[in-house]
Parts: structure tokens; sequence; C-alpha cells
């Protein structure tokens, strides 16, 4: 398959430690010329689905400042480009909630918003798990919660669950209950 749009020039209008927002001017698939913007992220996104014997799930609650409300969220973090994604989903896993665990499987590699970004998300399963002393980072300040799956799927279908990595995990995780791959 040949791809339909063709880029011409590019423009950085703003980089930071976190991403960059590419202006390209391109031809278009109706061979029209146009303007594209890229943003690209500088870091994976990973997420952990803490499951325990009970198959209740390990959440955080959190302010998130571009949506200005609370989000209710398995624990998530920014992994750098060049660094193990596993090593890092270890590191948030401690950090957020205080979990370390002996079991780790990748569930989903996904993009999340392919139309404007490239940013990619690893999300793994956490099993085994035991309770530390969380470390969270300066600008991270969370409330704790262990729901059953069958409950945190309600709160999806409710609205109080939105994040779009939780949600995905969520489902996966009940596909492989039903699959009895878990």
């Amino acid at each position: 398959m040949q791809k339909d749009w063709q880029r011409i020039t590019g423009e950085v209008k703003y980089d930071n430690p976190w991403i960059k927002v590419t202006e390209d001017q391109v031809i278009n698939p109706s061979g029209k010329q146009g303007i594209y913007g890229k943003v690209h992220f500088k870091n994976l996104a990973i997420g952990i689905v803490p499951v325990d014997e009970n198959n209740c799930v390990y959440f955080v609650e959190q302010f998130r400042y571009v949506l200005d409300q609370f989000s209710i969220e398995i624990p998530e973090g920014g992994g750098p480009l060049d660094i193990d994604p596993l090593e890092t989903a270890k590191k948030e896993l401690k950090e957020e909630v205080g979990l370390v665990a002996t079991e780790w499987q990748t569930i989903l590699d996904m993009h999340l918003s392919n139309s404007v970004s490239d940013e990619r998300s690893i999300v793994y399963l956490a099993r085994g798990l035991r309770q530390e002393e969380p470390e969270p980072e300066e600008t991270e300040k969370f409330t704790f919660h262990r729901y059953h799956i069958d409950e945190a799927l309600q709160m999806v279908d409710r609205n109080k669950i939105t994040d779009a990595i939780t949600i995905a995990a969520l489902f996966k995780i009940k596909l492989m209950l039903i699959a009895n791959e878990l």
C-alpha cells in the first residue's frame, strides 16, 4: 500500500522536555496542499494493571491539571524511549501505589491518538503483589482505591473512570478472565 500523504516541509512550533509540536506543509490524499500538525511524545506512556488474587485492581486517583478534574486510573507514567519499558513500569508501580510484583506480562501496545500524535502506550499486567510504601514524585498526590474488575468496569460504564489507557486495560483484563488466561 502506498502512502497517501506527502510531507513537503516541517517547522517545529513548540518543544519542551515532554513533547515537540511540528506543523508540516503537506500534499493530502486528494492531491491538494495543506497543513498537518503533529505532537511527538518524547516518552512512552506506561500503564500497569496490578491485579490481586481476588481479581481486584489497584487504582490511583489524582487531579489532572489539563482536565481540571480528578481522575481514577491504573498506575501510569512516562518512560524514556531509550529505557526498557518494563523497568519504568516497575518503578511507577512502586512510586504510585507502593506495590512490588513478581509476575509481569505485556497485555497492550497501542497508539493513543494517532490522528495528531505518535504517542505509544505499553500496558503491563502485574501479579504476585507485595505492599510496600509508595514513593510519589513531588508533583504527584494520590488517593488509593482497590476495586474488583467487574466493579471497575461498571465505573467505566457510569463515566467514573474515563482515562483511555485504564479503560483499554480493564477490558483486556476482563477478556483474559473470560478466556481463562488470567
